[in-house]
């Protein structure tokens, strides 16, 4: 199935413009949000590259972001850059499971792959991938008992929807789909 990111971004924005006033943007190298401001008066989720799982994991941030966080750029979130000690490395992937988990549930509505970002290539020591996809799937399992919250639900159902996709169940989510495509 070809999953083209001018979908991605119509189907967001086809969902969220109206209420939210959000839309998805593609961008070059680094994804950012940027809340709405005088000189552009809508809120834009930048995804890097055309990158299909960019706008996804870039999405997923949104939805976790809470009003008073989709007014300040990139949600006002701490990100230390690739070169991560251990210790931001562990800071980093607490902060990135429910995004992931949403990331996750995302994909998996449009039929897309999905695998866990640790986004630290050149940290200097190995990272546990396995792990922490394990606490992800955890996340997503959780999700999925207590319900998805209302953006996430609004979105995966019209990924699904337009990748003619069946309703999700936790079988839909397995450790051994794990990638190493750096």
């Amino acid at each position: 199935m070809a999953h083209d990111y001018h979908d991605l971004i119509a189907i967001f924005n086809r969902t969220f413009f109206d209420d939210y006033n959000t839309q998805l943007v593609c961008g070059g190298d680094e994804p950012i949000y940027l809340p709405a401001t005088t000189a552009h008066p809508h809120h834009r989720v930048i995804f890097a590259h055309g990158f299909y799982a960019s706008g996804l994991h870039e999405i997923a941030h949104w939805c976790v972001a809470g009003p008073a966080r989709r007014l300040l750029e990139d949600f006002g979130y701490w990100y230390a850059p690739d070169g991560r000690t251990k210790a931001q490395q562990a800071a980093f992937e607490e902060a990135e499971i429910r995004p992931q988990a949403y990331e996750w549930i995302l994909a998996q509505s449009a039929g897309f792959p999905f695998d866990v970002s640790c986004d630290n290539l050149s940290g200097g020591f190995d990272i546990d991938r396995l792990a922490f996809k394990r606490r992800v799937l955890d996340e997503v399992q959780k999700i999925l008992l207590e319900g998805l919250p209302p953006r996430v639900m609004l979105l995966a159902k019209a990924l699904a929807e337009f990748y003619q996709m069946p309703p999700l169940t936790k079988d839909d989510f397995k450790l051994e789909e794990v990638r190493y495509d750096y």
